[in-house]
């Protein structure tokens, strides 16, 4: 039965369509291997095996009487617990929501369903999407699958550890400074965090009002392309939503050769990577080379700079979105939340308004570099995941690689690009022009089927008491 869970989604779609693969089969073994393995992964916080079972043998009814609805429908996926689901559980992680249970679903959630997505459940969560890794909420973090001993990053933790061990084909999460990308690079599977207002957050808790983002996570970056496919679109409802043409998806198989590359030498310097990450990064460059595209240095501004105006921003924002329930009732979130939140209530007006028009600049800055160059390659992430709960590898001096593309809105992917002498998933960054999500996805796919990374699966955990001998 794992090995249903070691499909793709394109894969799966495929035997779907042809009637070979039941959903109902699908939905089963992911939920037989949810029961079985998450006790030691805690990637989801709601399991809903009623709910898929019964959805899934509509799935299979409606595909039988040859309603087939595309390549979602009979797929189990799995939802960030920070996306309302009507009548469903949605908590943010959070004490403050614990027993919350929304009206309407989420555009995007809506969606999915209506594509024919098996919702398995809902997934753990930093709290309220940056608390950060905390053992002082209602449910305990999320664990990387690849080390259960480890950080599967955040804040889409769940989201990455349930798509890395085989427990969702795809799950959805959000980024408002690297949430889809960082667990994506530290789980080893792809997460695309979409052009700013490609995707709607409409029914979404919000952290960041003008950085906020909502893409998917898989195994591949052609199930990423699979799953925008069904997610991007205008909504009226969102008003950071693009009233734009769809990025046409279908083409991503296309080769690479003729792309002009540019690699930031300067900001992956700059942060000081680990050996591994810079010989893995290098390896992967070769690759884009041998596979016909060209490669150069390009510069882009200090990640310093990003930081301070991403960082100036949301915690601006997210302080405004809390306010109420952080002065009336504190102690209902968890202390790493309180901590990295209340610094907002401090901005000054000026500070703000100061940082949206430094965004302006940058924004006009990456636009200028990428007049020459087609995509943007960085590292992910500065070295493989660190213990869980021993503090995420950067800080003010040793910033982040994906913040800059929250506050340029960018579209950004991230790939597992190899792995450790320890065995834990090494990551490439994949950056394009605004809605050219489609081109930044076919680059992913192409280095993907180059290399032999997407052959490598984690494997299953033993018993927390087990590993702790």
């Amino acid at each position: 039965m794992s090995d249903l869970c070691h499909l793709t989604i394109a894969e799966a779609s495929k035997l779907i369509a042809q009637r070979k693969l039941s959903p109902v089969e699908l939905t089963s073994a992911f939920l037989d291997r949810i029961e079985r393995l998450d006790p030691q992964i805690n990637a989801y916080l709601l399991v809903l095996r009623d709910e898929a079972l019964a959805r899934a043998r509509a799935a299979e009814a409606e595909i039988a009487a040859g309603r087939y609805k595309g390549p979602l429908h009979g797929i189990p996926i799995a939802l960030k617990d920070i996306y309302a689901t009507k009548g469903i559980r949605t908590t943010g992680h959070s004490a403050l929501l614990k027993d919350h249970v929304p009206d309407e679903d989420a555009f995007t959630a809506a969606v999915l369903v209506q594509a024919g997505a098996i919702l398995l459940g809902k997934t753990a969560t930093w709290e309220f999407a940056i608390g950060g890794t905390s053992f002082d909420l209602p449910w305990p973090p999320a664990r990387n699958p690849w080390n259960i001993a480890h950080d599967p990053g955040g804040s889409s933790s769940g989201s990455a550890a349930a798509v890395a061990s085989g427990l969702a084909m795809a799950a959805m999460g959000t980024d408002t400074g690297g949430s889809i990308r960082g667990p994506a690079a530290l789980c080893g599977i792809a997460g695309i965090k979409p052009t700013y207002g490609l995707v709607s957050r409409r029914g979404i808790f919000p952290l960041s009002f003008s950085l906020d983002h909502a893409g998917p996570m898989c195994w591949t970056a052609e199930d990423c392309a699979l799953m925008l496919d069904v997610l991007a679109g205008h909504d009226p409802l969102d008003n950071a939503s693009a009233d734009v043409a769809k990025p046409d998806f279908s083409g991503i198989a296309t080769p690479v050769h003729g792309l002009k590359i540019g690699f930031a030498r300067g900001m992956t310097e700059e942060a000081g990577v680990e050996p591994d990450v810079r010989a893995a990064l290098d390896d992967a460059l070769k690759v884009f080379g041998d596979l016909g595209a060209e490669v150069v240095d390009v510069s882009l501004a200090s990640s310093l700079e990003y930081a301070d105006v991403g960082t100036t921003i949301s915690r601006s924002e997210g302080y405004a979105i809390h306010e109420h329930a952080l002065t009336h009732t504190p102690e209902k979130f968890g202390q790493s939340f309180r901590q990295r939140i209340v610094p907002g209530a401090f901005i000054r007006a000026c500070d703000y308004v100061n940082a949206m028009r430094e965004r302006t600049r940058l924004i006009a800055g990456i636009a200028d570099v990428m007049k020459s160059v087609d995509l943007i390659v960085t590292p992910s992430w500065v070295s493989a995941a660190h213990p869980l709960g021993k503090g995420a590898p950067m800080s003010r001096t040793r910033p982040s690689f994906m913040r800059p593309f929250n506050v340029t809105g960018s579209p950004a992917l991230s790939v597992c690009s190899g792995f450790s002498a320890a065995g834990l998933p090494l990551a490439m960054q994949i950056v394009g022009r605004p809605f050219e999500d489609h081109l930044v996805l076919r680059a992913g796919y192409a280095f993907e089927q180059a290399t032999q990374w997407r052959q490598r699966r984690p494997q299953d955990p033993a018993p927390l008491s087990e590993a702790a001998q």
